[in-house]
């Protein structure tokens, strides 16, 4: 049997074990003895209603990820990408075309496969919990933009890779690598001004109270910001959220209208003193350094498989290709990217931390800070109890009961 295929079938049922186990771990983590730390926010049936909603959407995640595995299985063995190659390559058209509509195909049948999936997350799940807001034009139309979008701007990236590894020699990686590199920075500053706003309407915060507070802690932090918006969050679900978008004197404070409305001024400056903290601790910059360093490797490794012939054969390929390759290589590489992505929340989860630091040192706020926080958790359904196996393989930020009395100790330091 080809080496190349056992391997990939290995690591997508060791991959699905993993997360099985994890989300059996996850279930029995759930405490019924609501936290101390949260008497004063979460009622007994709100927190219950929060611990039913992990297990509803961790199970639904068991049955999704069953399906994916078992179709993925029967779609390599059964000769599906082959298939998929020969229909793009009737067409007649050049490599670059070919390729193009290989991988559009095969994104076209993912898409297929999993829209029932996201229709009963969003109408059924969300909808049953009161997070979904989300009506059935307004998830349409989201989806056409995906699409237009993926080919306006997903198509022309995959062209240039496409066109460096035909054609570009030995460096052909490098050059790629520096294309992806140019076009995300690209992309960092043309999404809060060209993109978001197709899916979102942004508007200027209103002069008052929040808007002067926001503005008096940035400038004593001497912070430039291009404005302060609040965005229609809840056109599609009611759970709370702020970000900041853009670089340099562009960056743009984004506040949800769901968070505007259930957070008050002090908390909605503490948190906005947090996202602040990643920026003065350099979090941004660190994590996409590392990542583009880590992306310029693994062009470098995949350009060493692209025209490996066993490695073909193991998906039943009857042409060698460089756009095949592409995909092929992605099944190679995903236990490297589970182990760089633990390695990224590791580091995520310490810089959460310091940001929390930050918000305190700065503001003085830090009940403010933890009020805000729990508000979050508690109208987001946030799980106070994760197993540790799941924090440490998939989460971004420390768990919340973490952070809360991370953040209580900063007062006896």
């Amino acid at each position: 049997m080809n080496p190349y295929l056992i391997f990939i079938l290995a690591v997508l049922i060791l991959g699905y074990l993993l997360n099985l186990v994890i989300a059996i771990l996850e279930l029995r983590a759930l405490d019924p003895e609501l936290p101390p730390e949260f008497s004063n926010v979460f009622d007994q049936e709100k927190y219950r209603q929060s611990q039913q909603y992990t297990r509803v959407t961790t199970r639904f995640s068991q049955i999704h990820d069953t399906f994916m595995l078992v179709v993925t299985i029967v779609f390599i063995l059964a000769g599906g990408f082959n298939r998929i190659d020969l229909m793009a390559r009737s067409f007649g058209q050049g490599s670059i075309a070919t390729g193009l509509l290989f991988t559009g195909g095969l994104a076209l049948l993912s898409a297929i496969i999993g829209l029932p999936f996201s229709v009963y997350s969003t109408f059924v799940i969300e909808e049953r919990f009161g997070f979904n807001k989300t009506t059935l034009k307004t998830f349409v139309l989201d989806l056409a933009k995906a699409v237009i979008l993926a080919i306006c701007i997903g198509g022309p990236l995959l062209a240039a890779v496409l066109w460096f590894f035909q054609f570009a020699g030995n460096l052909a990686w490098l050059y790629c690598w520096l294309a992806v590199t140019l076009f995300t920075l690209i992309i960092q500053f043309l999404a809060p001004v060209l993109i978001m706003p197709l899916f979102n309407k942004f508007t200027p915060l209103e002069d008052g109270e929040l808007k002067k507070s926001i503005t008096d802690y940035a400038q004593a932090q001497q912070f430039a910001i291009k404005g302060i918006y609040t965005m229609d969050g809840s056109r599609r679900s009611t759970r709370l959220n702020a970000f900041f978008t853009g670089f340099g004197r562009f960056r743009r404070i984004v506040f949800f209208d769901t968070l505007v409305e259930k957070l008050n001024t002090g908390e909605i400056v503490a948190v906005l003193a947090h996202e602040m903290g990643h920026f003065k601790h350099k979090h941004i910059f660190k994590m996409m350094g590392a990542s583009i360093l880590q992306m310029g490797i693994m062009f470098y490794i995949m350009s060493l498989f692209l025209g490996n012939r066993p490695l073909f054969a193991a998906f039943g390929m009857e042409h060698i290709s460089i756009y095949a390759g592409l995909i092929f290589f992605g099944f190679l590489y995903a236990p490297v990217s589970t182990l760089l992505s633990i390695f990224f929340n590791l580091f995520s989860r310490k810089h959460e931390y310091e940001a929390d630091a930050w918000a305190v040192t700065t503001t003085g706020q830090l009940q403010e800070l933890i009020s805000g926080l729990k508000k979050l958790s508690v109208h987001n359904l946030s799980n106070l109890t994760p197993h540790p196996l799941n924090v440490f393989i998939n989460y971004s930020h420390p768990p919340i009961l973490q952070r809360i009395r991370a953040i209580e100790q900063l007062s006896k330091t």
